[in-house]
């Protein structure tokens, strides 16, 4: 072999090159061929909760169910412990009271109602759901009564959300979706978490639903494979 030929070597004052790893960060595939790396959207669920399931019809794709962020809890939260703490006052202050007993037991009876309604609330928002198929959005609430709106993905005609400077530090927003219809059952979703991931994750939906479908390795749509 000729030097011409050969490649170059140390021998030749050659010094290959060093790269970080994070350089071959967007190279690597998995088996599918899909790009592995920090993920721009959501993860993709595999099956609904129960709660869901039914809300469901058998042509649509599920694609994730959301609780609302915590802060959505924040004014009742506050409250019971403000009358936590109101009770702990009232208690200490009437057990010196040789006629108190009365007003101590009002007061226990008025406790234990306003926790009963920060549990109520507690359940009321474990139960609210925002869920995203491949052809809507949905959110389901109430626990006697239920509740259920929901608005076509082909009718959206505008989406947004919006971050207070606290919803960016606790990382929640206000998503705000935009019918072409009039009568609009679901317009506004207040205290949704990771809005920036779940916003890429409803126009990816909207605007690339084939890129869903191939990191899913399914077909389009269930009625095409008829």
């Amino acid at each position: 072999m000729t030097t011409a030929s050969r490649p170059p070597g140390p021998d030749d004052g050659y010094v290959a090159p060093e790269f970080e790893a994070e350089e071959f960060e967007g190279l690597r595939v998995d088996s599918s061929g899909m790009p592995l790396g920090p993920r721009r959207v959501l993860p993709l669920e595999d099956e609904p909760t129960t709660l869901v399931a039914r809300y469901l019809f058998p042509t649509e794709r599920y694609r994730g169910e959301w609780k609302r962020h915590w802060v959505h809890l924040w004014t009742p939260l506050l409250i019971g412990a403000a009358a936590t703490f109101l009770l702990g006052y009232l208690s200490g202050f009437l057990a010196r009271q040789e006629s108190a007993s009365g007003f101590t037991t009002v007061a226990v009876i008025v406790w234990l109602g306003v926790m009963g309604w920060v549990a109520w609330n507690v359940a009321d928002w474990y139960f609210d759901r925002f869920i995203l198929t491949n052809k809507r959005v949905m959110v389901v609430n109430g626990i006697i009564t239920r509740k259920v709106a929901m608005m076509p993905l082909a009718r959206v005609t505008d989406m947004k959300y919006e971050q207070s400077p606290v919803g960016r530090m606790l990382n929640y927003g206000t998503f705000v979706l935009e019918s072409a219809g009039q009568d609009q059952a679901l317009r506004e979703v207040k205290h949704l978490p990771n809005p920036n991931e779940l916003y890429l994750r409803v126009v990816e939906e909207m605007y690339e639903p084939q890129a869903v479908e191939a990191r899913l390795g399914k077909n389009a749509d269930p009625g095409d494979d008829a």
